[in-house]
């Protein structure tokens, strides 16, 4: 049974931190391409960060580069990101995302969710 699963969320003053965790499991972890989105009420649901399958390339939005880091650990089945500077904008749901692509075969998975709250 495939999972992703979030945690590390939470109540954060403007200008705090958090580190955020997904645990994977169920499927080979380290052949996916892994991501974070974010959803915000009443608007889309927007890519934050990315991470390459083996750690070789990272890319941020423009809103959170410079505060924002993404991380993996493929011998922990987890990819982690790491946010400052929080901002009440960043006040979001935050969501886990797996990515398999190759020639004829896309797979992907998503999380539950983990929320991210600034507010003082």
């Amino acid at each position: 049974q495939v999972q992703l699963v979030e945690s590390g969320g939470g109540l954060v003053q403007p200008g705090g931190s958090l580190r955020l965790s997904c645990a994977a499991s169920g499927f080979t972890f380290s052949n996916y391409a892994m991501r974070w989105y974010r959803q915000a009420p009443g608007r889309e649901r927007e890519l934050v960060a990315g991470i390459s399958s083996i750690a070789g390339s990272r890319n941020y939005a423009d809103s959170v580069a410079g505060r924002f880091t993404i991380s993996r650990d493929n011998a922990k089945n987890t990819v982690y990101l790491q946010i400052s500077s929080l901002k009440p904008e960043d006040t979001a749901g935050y969501y886990c995302y797996a990515l398999l692509l190759r020639i004829g075969l896309r797979d992907e998975y998503w999380g539950q969710g983990t929320q991210v709250t600034v507010s003082s």
